[in-house]
């Protein structure tokens, strides 16, 4: 998915995937990413922005200017900032659907788990001047069906990283 395609035909085929609009919303609303509109008419517009911001290239500004553009929501960037970081569970709970559905169905009690890390580039002339990353690590257990997304430190306190 690129941010391209958040306007065209493929966007309800997303929604179906992640089990549906009623469904999104309910889980918006349960893990309390989404409890009143305000701006957002709904949970499903929001997440559209959210993926936007995630897909694009721009930042905060761009994203919201997009959004604008589009007739999606007109909201300022620290507004967007707010949403994002009121989502973290809803959006971990949306991955563990979409890995869990890809999910062979007999594992066999075979202990696995997907772990990922990749970095970013922090912002700024002086990070990038010094080649300053933060990295982000990523593990989902198949038994517990579990996705967890953290720093180093505390993934490696949380015992998913460990190799056992």
């Amino acid at each position: 998915m690129t941010q391209t395609s958040l306007l065209n035909q493929d966007w309800p085929d997303t929604i179906e995937r992640l089990g549906g609009e009623a469904a999104l919303k309910e889980s918006a609303r349960r893990t309390k990413a989404f409890l009143r509109g305000r701006k957002f008419e709904d949970a499903i517009g929001m997440l559209r922005m959210i993926l936007a911001y995630c897909l694009g290239d721009g930042g905060l500004r761009s994203t919201a200017a997009w959004a604008a553009s589009i007739g999606l929501v007109d909201v300022a960037n620290t507004a967007l900032l707010y949403r994002l970081r009121q989502s973290e569970k809803w959006l971990c709970l949306l991955v563990e659907q979409v890995l869990t559905s890809a999910t062979p169905q007999a594992f066999q009690g075979r202990l696995i788990r997907v772990i990922d890390a990749t970095t970013v580039l922090k912002a700024g002339a002086a990070a990038r001047t010094k080649n300053q990353l933060w990295r982000i690590h990523s593990a989902f257990d198949l038994q517990e069906r579990t996705f967890i997304v953290s720093d180093k430190r505390s993934l490696m306190a949380s015992g998913l990283a460990s190799l056992s």
